[in-house]
């Protein structure tokens, strides 16, 4: 029977994502007054917030593994139950660009396949959502339906929901922030197509689900981690109510 996550492991992916983005918003500051160019602050946030979460996960979980995207992927991970999936700057070009809160941290604990902890920091905003306790559900409106995109490559199937559900696209940076927004109620559709990997969804992914939000991949199927290929392309993140509307959307 797999193992369950404890209270100190929800505890862990809050501290280490709040800390993490707490590193950044004071080196994003430092590199920015000192006129770094913004491909060498993404460099050095990445860097800097990646070694802080290895750090930190080595000695507060150390029979845990490790899978983060800055990091050398070590496929004994694959023996692991339990892995920790990271994304120490998700959105690193809002990072590197004055005045953008759109970007994010994420920390996610994979146990048996399954994103059952996560914490997702917005570091700009101050703000850290996460399994627990879980953001409160928001209520259904009656208001245009706004489905959130990326900023400069739309993918087809939103604009397959937006024919079939009418509303709104939306632009927004990374990933973490544009699933954080659905979870706060600023939005009710994120469905993305363009390719992602672990460590961009899972830590979303665990902490829309805890929020009640529906979670899967474009098919309806649904999300597994630690895999030995972490491509893991396509997402949905949506309010329950739309869930069957959109899928049906998306269906060849």
């Amino acid at each position: 029977m797999p193992s369950l996550p404890s209270p100190a492991d929800h505890a862990l992916a809050a501290r280490a994502a709040t800390e993490a983005g707490e590193l950044l918003v004071h080196l994003r500051a430092e590199l920015m007054a000192g006129g770094h160019h913004p491909g060498a602050t993404g460099d050095v946030g990445d860097r800097s917030a990646h070694l802080f979460l290895m750090e930190l996960l080595a000695r507060e979980a150390p029979g845990d593994a490790v899978l983060s995207e800055e990091g050398r992927d070590d496929l004994r991970r694959l023996d692991h139950e339990r892995v920790w999936i990271v994304d120490p700057v998700d959105g690193t070009r809002e990072f590197s660009e004055p005045g953008r809160s759109d970007w994010a941290v994420h920390v996610a604990l994979a146990i048996d396949g399954v994103a059952v902890v996560g914490a997702v920091a917005l570091p700009a905003r101050g703000i850290t959502l996460s399994t627990d306790p879980p953001p409160p559900a928001r209520p259904p409106h009656d208001d245009e339906v706004r489905i959130l995109v990326s900023r400069s490559r739309p993918p087809h199937q939103a604009r397959l929901i937006q024919e079939a559900l009418g509303g709104r696209l939306v632009p927004m940076g990374s990933a973490g922030a544009k699933a954080m927004a659905v979870v706060l109620g600023e939005a009710d559709v994120y469905a993305h197509a363009g390719g992602q990997y672990e460590w961009d969804n899972a830590a979303p992914a665990a902490v829309a689900s805890a929020a009640g939000l529906h979670v899967s991949r474009l098919d309806g199927s649904p999300l597994r981690y630690n895999q030995a290929d972490p491509w893991l392309p396509d997402l949905l993140i949506c309010r329950p109510d739309l869930a069957m509307p959109v899928l049906r959307a998306l269906r060849p």
